[in-house]
């Protein structure tokens, strides 16, 4: 089949419901979905940078600067990755109750704060503080993720999910270039290393507010546009289409905006009623709805009925996060994300400790390369999720998937551990090789994710994002304990990602009760 080359550019097939989009348009930000696939990209990507500001400057200039101890710089790693957990269990059912774009807006918001504060660390204590409050930062991983999901249908979500957060997390890889080369460039317009380091941390947070500004002002909350309006939108274009005999109903009370009384004037029955579409009515088409994929009347169905994110209650949040599919997920991106926020946090350290020619510059690009992989890695993940379910319709394909990426990950996480390379070479083979699969895990996670519980979709995108931080938390405290015995703790985290995947992979990829479970 002949490559499309124009895809990139033009505005695409959408679905006659949502309209989410069938295909991405990379290289269009003039239209909506190229936009927010931007914005939803690059605000993550500001965001992983200030997270992950500290690590390249902690080792040498941060700790002498303060007189931190090995285990005070571990800690603060640790400590780092404390407040993104409890963020993303809060963005998740923030997203479904206020929208993704402006949970996303307040992530980076109040992420900048301590940003720009981070020059105020004079101690060890206000070092951990700062880096706690940083971590706000980390938890706008789940609005981007859920943003996308609302942006682009099943067909292409694995992709647009892999790519905004593949390209997102390669900040956790710039940072190595880019904190260095500013506090570099500091130094040499005759600032001291005590007031260079402080000052570098000044330019993310401007960058950060500006995305924020941006991601306002130019960008919408769905693709027919006002957050409160999805339900009401999905209802008028199902009956546009001229569904006969039709009834679908409408949420409960319980997990649905409020709707006002028919005697209100706006002619919507009250919640928990059924509706009778009128096939007649005028079609009010999106101005992005260049043109529409062709979909059968029971798809249609299935898609309001079952793809339309509902206001959840704290028992639905409970309910939705505890589903045995969604704990799959949370489970195998504990081991993925988890093992990959843990490295990102030690690699430079490990490089200075096997390579002693290495110094903090060196060795932190040496290091940026495993972040910046995620730029290839964790959309070939996705891509090659969706690929599978184009050829096979069958949710189980993206799960199998997902599995077969964690245990060969757990395999070379095994093997990087017994050898313990003090050849570059193989060091940085291994590395790049045990990334693939690591980081593709990653996408292949969230290409899943919006086929579990969509009517939930912030829920079950938080609870997966937290879970991927506690893991960075748990495997952080690995590596915090057997201090600068980094092989051990890189097999041993091995075996743990390969026992939970062998451990989860029989459990169903999606619910039977499940409205439209594909």
């Amino acid at each position: 089949m002949a490559i499309d080359f124009g895809l990139p550019f033009r505005a695409p097939e959408v679905n006659p419901i949502t309209y989410k989009a069938h295909a991405i348009p990379f290289l269009n930000p003039i239209n909506m979905y190229g936009r927010v696939f931007f914005f939803s990209w690059f605000g993550f990507f500001v965001a992983f940078w200030s997270w992950y500001a500290f690590p390249p400057l902690l080792h040498d200039t941060i700790q002498k600067d303060l007189k931190l101890t090995k285990v005070d710089v571990a800690n603060s790693n640790i400590i780092a990755l404390s407040a993104t957990l409890l963020v993303r269990l809060i963005a998740g059912p923030c997203c479904d109750r206020f929208g993704p774009r402006w949970t996303f807006t307040g992530c980076l918001v109040l992420g900048a704060i301590p940003t720009f504060l981070a020059g105020t660390a004079y101690t060890k204590s206000q070092l951990f503080a700062v880096r706690f409050f940083v971590g706000i930062l980390g938890g706008s991983f789940v609005p981007c993720q859920v943003w996308s999901t609302g942006f682009f249908d099943k067909n292409v979500v694995g992709t647009a999910n892999a790519f905004t957060a593949g390209f997102g997390n390669a900040g956790g890889g710039v940072t190595y270039f880019l904190m260095p080369s500013i506090y570099d460039s500091l130094l040499g317009d005759g600032l001291t290393p005590h007031t260079a380091w402080r000052v570098a941390f000044v330019v993310p947070g401007i960058v950060i507010l500006a995305v924020a500004v941006g991601l306002l002002v130019l960008c919408q909350d769905t693709p027919i546009g006002k957050w409160s309006d999805r339900h009401r939108a999905a209802e008028s274009h199902l009956a546009a289409h001229g569904v006969q005999a039709t009834i679908v109903d409408r949420p409960s009370v319980s997990i649905a905006d409020k709707p006002p009384s028919v005697s209100s004037g706006s002619g919507i029955p009250p919640a928990g009623e059924k509706v009778q579409y009128d096939a007649t009515a005028e079609r009010k088409m999106s101005v992005y709805a260049d043109h529409e994929a062709q979909m059968t009347e029971q798809q249609m169905l299935d898609t309001a009925r079952g793809e339309i994110v509902v206001k959840p209650t704290p028992r639905e949040v409970v309910k939705a996060m505890f589903a045995p599919q969604t704990l799959v997920l949370a489970f195998c991106y504990f081991c993925s994300f988890g093992a990959e926020l843990a490295i990102n946090s030690i690699l430079g350290t490990y490089y200075q400790k096997n390579f002693k020619q290495l110094g903090q510059t060196t060795s932190g690009q040496w290091a940026a390369m495993f972040g910046l992989l995620n730029v290839v890695y964790r959309p070939a993940g996705g891509i090659f999720a969706d690929l599978l379910f184009k050829r096979f319709h069958n949710v189980w394909v993206k799960k199998i998937w997902i599995h077969t990426l964690g245990i060969v990950t757990g395999v070379f996480l095994i093997a990087i551990g017994i050898l313990d390379p003090h050849d570059t070479s193989t060091m940085f083979g291994l590395i790049a090789g045990m990334a693939f699969f690591l980081e593709a895990g990653n996408g292949a996670n969230f290409a899943l994710v919006p086929h579990v519980s969509p009517h939930a979709n912030g829920v079950v995108s938080g609870m997966a994002g937290a879970m991927g931080n506690f893991g960075g938390i748990i495997f952080a405290i690995v590596f915090r304990y057997l201090k600068t015995d980094y092989g051990k703790s890189f097999w041993i985290i091995g075996v743990i990602t390969i026992a939970i995947n062998v451990a989860v992979c029989w459990i169903p990829p999606v619910s039977k009760k499940q409205i439209g479970g594909r």
